[in-house]
């Protein structure tokens, strides 16, 4: 997690929320980390809301969305 952590750090706009999230999402899967790494690694340039679309667009995001149970 210290190198995603150096990586989403040194994101030009990168903000300790952002970084908060996006390592609390990798950190449930080695999978997500690695896919993030990846993306970070090949997208140097990447603002934070690319890094935020592209964990919003991976098929296991929605494991984690909070659903309202209704009635």
């Amino acid at each position: 997690m210290k190198e995603l952590t150096a990586l989403l750090n040194n994101i030009e706009d990168s903000y300790y929320d952002f970084v908060s999230a996006m390592l609390h999402y990798a950190g449930k899967k080695e999978s997500r980390q690695k896919a993030l790494i990846q993306f970070l690694k090949t997208h140097p340039d990447a603002k934070s809301s690319d890094v935020v679309l592209f964990v919003s667009k991976q098929p296991d995001f929605a494991e984690d969305a909070a659903y309202l149970k209704t009635a």
